[in-house]
């Protein structure tokens, strides 16, 4: 069952608007956003095949983490630009049976010969294209180890019979649609690499939309996978030809046998905050998704946004919620395995003292990060947030009431534009720090051996009495964190219908300008905003909101209309 349609059109008309200046991608074909209703089981994901691929295995009695392997192998094929076993992810899994919330970490790492001067030349921090793009920006990846992982703890279905829709797309071909061939005609250096330029360029022409596009490398890859799980991708054939890719590369990394051998993935206790007698909870580090929405909600709070409304006020407030979590999170938001976190960020007094700095009539200008309780006191220098193309979220809800919230990644579109065995290579490790240390002391998120870069990724899952209410998450770099906070006030303050907290207009501050969404009424928006002494930008902010509410009568479902995703659920 469906409600009626809202349109995107018109929820710009109605709301804010907002949006950043490197975007994950440009909106192309903005849809109908709708709510989608089911009374067993569902699945949000970033392409129709892949959420088709996640129902198929809940059909036939699959758990949420069986779903997930089947999601994320075809969407490593079917949308290649934003995820797949060239790169990493977070998950939240919800374990119906045990009552139990945990959360995964799959983040890439450096190698262990990489120094904190990883990104310099000459002193010099490289320049953004000579950094982002090539062997040196590559990670060990996550991807494959993580859905070993999770169905090894919570699958109930064989794992081969979790590949054969993406064996099979891969091998038949599958349609390119609007947003892979506008994201191949957008990308820089894709035909630096044969293999690249060979699948994405054919006789040197980008993809066509509705062209037919088989993978029979990835079907490969993935029939290794079938036999052998993850072992090939760290310890044999497929591991040693991403070391030998990524060593080839004129911007040649320093990945090793050794660094695929090291890897973990890291089950972690995720982090939640009280907000409104809700349970928020997301990934801890090295993402800051978890904490720096926990920071937003917390400051938050202390306004009653319910009574407040959706009007100016709560826009103004928001942006300056995000604004004093930012200044946190660039000063100590790191890998919390190789540097010191304040074990107060999330704390009460703390947040209603930041809370505190806000003005209901003017902004800020500008935070300042504080000082929450915590033992250390060396000196920091603070790491400046940067958006990137790429990464993908789904959400999946099974019969038995079991969740899976995860975000995963190649980080910036195409990744590092390397490609081996069908699939491409993250260029994960430009989230680290490009300068290592400034005036002020070492950066946080400096490049260390063998350490995992800060990531944005918020996958979150809301309890309420003790039970999960909400499964949310989005990508988008830096801006991952105010459009998931954004979604949270609308479902959690206002009770908004699902689909309009998806597709509502995007207002966000990085504790820099305040963007707001091009559209209807962005004009309006950044007039009022700069009233209020906000410096504004009108940018194209391309979210991929995907939702799962739990209600008593069943399940509801949204795909964020600005890009290709949908709810399948029964």
């Amino acid at each position: 069952m469906i409600r009626a349609p809202f349109t995107l059109a018109a929820a710009l008309a109605i709301a804010a608007p907002a949006l950043a200046e490197i975007p994950p991608e440009h909106t192309v074909a903005v849809g109908t956003a709708e709510t989608v209703t089911a009374g067993e089981h569902m699945v949000v994901a970033a392409h129709p095949l892949a959420a088709e691929a996640g129902e198929v295995i809940l059909e036939a009695g699959g758990s949420a983490a069986d779903a997930a392997v089947a999601v994320q192998l075809v969407l490593g094929l079917v949308e290649p630009q934003s995820s797949g076993l060239g790169g990493g992810g977070f998950l939240l899994y919800w374990d119906a049976a045990g009552a139990e919330l945990t959360a995964h970490d799959a983040r890439e790492t450096a190698p262990m010969a990489a120094a904190p001067d990883y990104w310099l030349e000459d002193g010099e921090p490289l320049g953004f294209w000579e950094a982002v793009i090539g062997g040196r920006s590559v990670g060990v990846p996550g991807t494959p180890k993580l859905l070993e992982h999770i169905h090894a703890r919570h699958g109930r279905l064989p794992w081969a019979v979790l590949f054969e829709d993406a064996v099979t797309l891969a091998e038949d071909g599958f349609e390119v649609t609007e947003r892979m061939a506008e994201s191949v005609a957008d990308a820089r250096e894709l035909d630096r690499q044969d293999a690249a330029r060979d699948y994405f360029l054919p006789d040197g022409d980008p993809l066509a939309e509705g062209a037919r596009l088989a993978n029979p490398a990835y079907a490969d890859t993935l029939r290794l996978m079938r036999e052998q799980g993850a072992a090939p991708f760290y310890s044999g054939a497929i591991a040693r030809d991403i070391v030998a890719t990524v060593r080839a590369d004129d911007r040649r990394g320093l990945l090793t046998m050794a660094d695929f051998a090291a890897y973990e993935v890291i089950e972690r206790a995720p982090v939640c905050i009280g907000y409104r007698g809700d349970e928020v909870c997301g990934m801890g580090p090295p993402s800051s998704g978890g904490l720096t929405v926990g920071q937003m909600l917390g400051i938050l709070e202390r306004f009653d946004l319910p009574a407040i409304g959706q009007g100016m006020l709560a826009e103004h407030l928001f942006a300056e919620a995000g604004a004093l979590a930012f200044a946190d999170r660039d000063l100590y938001m790191a890998d919390s395995d190789f540097v010191s976190m304040p074990e107060g960020l999330l704390d009460d007094d703390y947040l209603r003292a930041r809370a505190r700095l806000i003005d209901a009539e003017a902004a800020m200008g500008g935070a300042e990060p504080g000082t929450p309780p915590w033992r250390e006191a060396a000196a920091r220098h603070a790491d400046d947030p940067r958006p990137r193309a790429g990464t993908t979220h789904f959400v999946i809800r099974d019969g038995r009431g079991d969740i899976v919230s995860a975000t995963t990644t190649i980080e910036m579109g195409f990744g590092s534009r390397l490609m081996t065995n069908g699939f491409l290579l993250n260029n994960e490790l430009t989230d680290f720090a490009f300068a290592p240390a400034g005036a002020d002391g070492l950066v946080a998120n400096r490049v260390e051996p063998g350490k995992r870069p800060r990531s944005s990724m918020a996958p979150t899952i809301v309890l309420r009495d003790g039970a999960p209410n909400l499964a949310i998450g989005s990508p988008g770099g830096a801006n991952i964190i105010p459009y998931v906070a954004r979604a949270l006030i609308g479902i959690l303050d206002w009770d908004m219908p699902l689909h309009e907290a998806v597709a509502r207009p995007h207002l966000l501050n990085r504790n820099g300008p305040s963007f707001v969404e091009e559209g209807p009424g962005a004009a309006q928006m950044a007039a009022e905003l700069e009233s209020m002494g906000h410096a504004v930008e009108v940018s194209d902010l391309n979210s991929g909101l995907h939702a799962i509410r739990i209600t008593p009568d069943g399940l509801e479902g949204a795909a964020d209309p600005r890009r290709e995703g949908v709810a399948l659920g029964r």
